[in-house]
């Protein structure tokens, strides 16, 4: 067996079991892999619906997806890469060879999670072999990933921020400038100033809207979302849709993007639009979550309503995007971040996002 190293790491058990922070051993790459220290790791909300078996993985799985750091080494036959290099972690890998990337579709990639099967590590205390959640389990001290799973970090941006661009500030920019494309002078509406939200109001800002309306339960997040470019805010209730469209001369808003995943959410976000507008939905729901349509008014508004898986984002594509609007101060990656935590600090993070508090808290290793 090859040489493995021992480091702590955030563990999810088993479906809805606590989180452990434990040591894993982890084995030196093998050809095709590389093995990076992570300077940080976000905690997404995908992170939690792994846990809670919202989204299914193989378990027992060191979670986390969100993630930037150090080569440390490399395995047989990766060639553009070496120790040293500053990379962001790509949890979905794209193939280039099925169905949808033919298309360009490559966040729809079918063999994105293969990898998400593989033993990864192995507990210091028992010995029980652990997947890498979303591939590349990014809450660790260090992780071993396919060299697919790896991107060079732009330059110019600091480690500990850029592991925001793996996955909250991709889905948020990818759902409006992707999936909505948002249209200069259009009007927008949030719903959910999360890190994701918090990255799809910068996006909306980026695109010219002319409105942005963030809309969360916690009247304590407007400072955070007018920070982010929301122009109004407002507290969710059972009016928020006749708000919105009070905001926009009884019309409603162009764009709505979602990102909750909620029924009730998805069903207002869809209702804030005007007729023949478009809502993006970002949030990922359980199967529970059943959204009702009538046939009479799907013709009458007109309206569209799409998944965006990813942000519709092709890393390699939009990452020197999304650099080069750091770079220019258009896009603030540590406005996302309402906390700085430990490895320890995650299960605390997970609380905190069912309570709906705060946007992105970043792991800093």
């Amino acid at each position: 067996m090859a040489v493995r190293t021992a480091v702590r790491a955030a563990v999810v058990p088993a479906t809805g079991a606590p989180l452990e922070i434990t040591g894993i051993e982890l084995p030196e790459p093998g050809p095709g892999q590389v093995r990076v220290r992570l300077a940080a790791a976000g905690v997404c909300h995908s992170d939690l619906s792994l846990s809670n078996g919202t989204m299914r993985v193989p378990l027992p799985a060191v979670l986390g997806h969100e993630g930037a750091g150090t080569v440390v080494s490399v395995g047989e036959g990766v060639t553009h890469l070496a120790a040293g290099d500053a990379v962001v972690l790509n949890w979905a890998p794209s193939c280039g060879a099925c169905h949808a990337c033919s298309l360009g579709e490559v966040w729809l990639c079918a063999d994105a999670l293969t990898g998400a099967a593989n033993i990864h590590a192995r507990r210091v205390d028992d010995g029980t072999d652990l997947h890498p959640g979303l591939n590349v389990a990014a809450f660790a001290e260090e992780t071993v990933v396919d060299a697919g799973c790896v991107l060079p970090c732009p330059d110019g941006i600091p480690l500990a921020d850029a592991a925001l661009l793996g996955c909250a500030v991709l889905t948020g920019y990818g759902a409006v400038h992707h999936s909505a494309k948002v249209r200069e002078g259009e009007t927008v509406a949030v719903f959910g100033v999360g890190g994701v939200g918090l990255a799809t109001l910068q996006a909306a800002r980026i695109a010219g809207a002319s409105k942005i309306v963030a809309v969360d339960v916690s009247p304590e997040k407007e400072e955070l979302a007018r920070a982010a470019g929301a122009t109004d805010y407002l507290v969710a209730s059972d009016t928020t849709a006749r708000e919105i469209r009070a905001l926009t001369a009884k019309q409603g808003v162009d764009v709505a993007v979602e990102c909750v995943g909620r029924a009730v959410t998805i069903r207002t976000a869809w209702e804030s639009t005007r007729r023949g507008g478009r809502t993006t939905v970002v949030g990922i729901g359980g199967k529970d979550q059943q959204v009702t349509f009538n046939a009479l008014e799907i013709f009458h508004w007109g309206r569209t309503l799409s998944g965006c898986v990813y942000g519709n984002a092709d890393p390699a594509r939009d990452l020197p995007v999304l650099a080069e609007h750091v770079r220019a101060g258009r896009l603030d990656l540590g406005a996302l971040v309402t906390e700085r935590i430990a490895l320890d600090g995650i299960p605390a993070a997970f609380e905190n996002m069912l309570a709906g508090k705060g946007g992105r808290a970043l792991v800093v290793f």
